[in-house]
């Protein structure tokens, strides 16, 4: 039980160091938290996505050729 709540504890610390941190350098950036300097914060993110589900999608396709080209090549095997 001494185990966990140590355990706890410190994450907790961590946690609260993290933010405390976080909030200082935020605030020290946009003196104005209510405005946003970068409209499109996000566009890279969702690139990053709209990329990463194309190249799955391309994988699949490649992965389903090969698998339908081995199939049948093993369905001509004596």
């Amino acid at each position: 039980m001494n185990y966990l709540a140590a355990t706890l504890h410190i994450l907790a610390a961590t946690l609260t160091d993290r933010a405390e941190a976080t909030l200082a350098t935020g605030l020290g950036r946009n003196p104005k938290p209510g405005e946003d300097h970068v409209p499109d914060r996000g566009a890279v993110t969702m690139e990053m996505v709209i990329w990463a589900v194309a190249i799955i999608g391309i994988v699949g396709i490649v992965v389903a050729a090969i698998t339908s080209y081995v199939t049948s090549k093993a369905g001509s095997i004596r």
